[in-house]
């Protein structure tokens, strides 16, 4: 009975020592867990911050500390579906886009050439060429209500609201580059498309408004074109766009093959002006 007795008190021990085992590794799962979420956070917004600072710093001559501290007032802390157009005011005055004039470049369907071209040739500018724009091209961010971080997952598209954070900066460096605009201003659109200029498109309704005759002269509309493209310069659409441009800009169009462009941008030493 006594070897019966002690076996009995070891398997009590041994059960025990398991439950302290177990209850240990959970602390210790708890622990792990409990550090490494906002760490993750963390690093997320560390990326995103890193990311907008390295790209900004390309540009000489600017705080980019600075400037993302009045980025982030734009949003830090705001529901992403109520940031307005105005809450990039002060980061849209604190970098405005330089005066480029004659090589303002718009675009509308065609962000894969016209920033090959824009890459590799140094004859126009997008407003995706900038600063800002450079900064957060292809970017997502957003803030959240009771929050002072920074979001690069779970934001709103672009059509889920319409005071959504990204959206809401792109509207806004949209019209200010378009204010800035001078001289003569080109636009590559869509030629693969039955309507090259569509009413919804950032180009017709943000851009299109704010070229202002006499500081823009004219408008010089790169059709790009594929082999059997369906569209060419005398498009219905193009017309309404002749419309709605401001009386005094001169309007002109031209149908140029994507390879034609592409094969530009591949020799710099052709001319410019030869390329379409």
């Amino acid at each position: 009975m006594e070897r019966a007795g002690s076996g009995a008190a070891e398997k009590i021990r041994r059960r025990r020592r398991l439950v302290g085992t177990a209850v240990a590794v959970l602390v210790a799962l708890c622990v792990v867990v409990a550090v490494a979420v906002p760490l993750s956070l963390r690093r997320d917004t560390r990326t995103f911050k890193d990311t907008f600072v390295a790209r900004c710093e390309r540009f000489k001559g600017y705080d980019c500390e600075k400037i993302w501290g009045v980025f982030e007032q734009a949003y830090v802390g705001r529901d992403p579906c109520d940031v307005p157009v105005g809450a990039y005011g002060p980061l849209l005055a604190a970098v405005p886009f330089p005066l480029k004039c004659n090589r303002m470049m718009f675009w509308s369907k065609t962000k894969a050439v016209v920033h090959d071209f824009t890459e590799k040739r140094d004859c126009f500018v997008t407003v995706e060429d900038t600063l800002l724009g450079s900064v957060l091209d292809g970017q997502t961010w957003c803030g959240k209500e009771g929050s002072s971080e920074t979001f690069t997952t779970d934001c709103p598209g672009w059509t889920q609201c319409e005071n959504n954070t990204v959206r809401s900066f792109w509207t806004g460096a949209s019209a200010a580059f378009a204010e800035a605009a001078c001289g003569d201003a080109t636009v590559m659109l869509n030629g693969t498309l039955a309507a090259p200029f569509s009413s919804s498109s950032v180009f017709a309704s943000i851009e299109v408004p704010r070229l202002r005759s006499p500081k823009v002269k004219s408008l010089k509309v790169v059709l790009v074109t594929q082999k059997n493209s369906p569209t060419n310069c005398g498009n219905e659409s193009l017309k309404d766009l002749q419309k709605e441009l401001d009386r005094g800009i001169t309007y002109d169009c031209t149908e140029v093959p994507e390879a034609q462009i592409l094969d530009c941008s591949s020799h710099p030493e052709k001319p410019c002006g030869a390329c379409w």
